[in-house]
């Protein structure tokens, strides 16, 4: 089956349509102020020592740690106590457009999208509060399905993160197209029978062996009206 054949597409998130105002995924942007609440003194170099632990916690995970135990590998490192106030307190609700935007390029191209009769699915390493958030910025309407590792309890590249979401869609693995900001994964997919393209919004001079693209506006020369 050829590009042209294509009805849907599959996106990641993070990288892809949303982005950390600040620059950090994890912890959340306020993490430091709540826990100085907490604890006063905590210099500037531990905390960044014990986001690396937190970091190295998460890489090493099978699945998509819930906030908690995340959380507390942090606290430990800091030998704070991970008491329930606390752990809740990092949590807590707030505004996502306070720490989280999508990319300038994401509404107009999803909406073209939506406009030309393509079917769109998420497929994130994502804890499960991934839709709530997509809705917060704007952008939750456009997605019929979501394939969260977190719910899964798998991550890409495990097949069952794709065919989760093409199997939602009802389609077929040829019949979408996975984008992600990670090469890697766009390699899997492909392996898988997928169509992929690997965003790739700023050079970075690291090689890439699959099909790229420099903004997702780019998506629409392969869904024609």
């Amino acid at each position: 089956m050829t590009e042209s054949a294509l009805r849907a597409v599959l996106f990641d998130s993070g990288g892809v349509l949303m982005q950390p105002i600040g620059g950090r995924w994890n912890p959340r942007a306020d993490f430091e102020q709540t826990v100085l609440s907490h604890t006063p003194g905590i210099t500037p170099q531990r905390f960044a020592a014990a986001i690396a632990a937190g970091d190295r916690f998460m890489n090493e995970a099978a699945g998509t740690p819930d906030f908690d135990s995340y959380h507390r590998v942090i606290l430990g490192e800091l030998g704070i106590d991970a008491s329930d106030a606390l752990l809740a307190e990092l949590i807590r609700p707030v505004e996502p457009t306070a720490f989280l935007e999508t990319f300038p390029d994401v509404l107009p191209t999803l909406q073209e999208l939506r406009r030309r009769g393509v079917r769109m699915a998420v497929v994130s390493d994502a804890w499960p509060e991934l839709p709530d958030l997509h809705s917060s910025l704007g952008i939750g309407d456009f997605f019929e399905a979501y394939a969260i590792s977190a719910v899964l309890e798998c991550r890409k590249p495990d097949p069952r993160m794709y065919h989760h979401a093409s199997s939602a869609l009802g389609l077929e693995p040829a019949q979408c197209l996975f984008i992600d900001d990670d090469p890697a994964l766009v390699e899997a997919a492909i392996a898988l029978g997928y169509a992929g393209r690997a965003v790739r919004r700023s050079d970075d001079g690291e090689p890439c062996d699959v099909p790229s693209i420099t903004t997702l506006g780019e998506l629409l020369s392969l869904f024609v009206h």
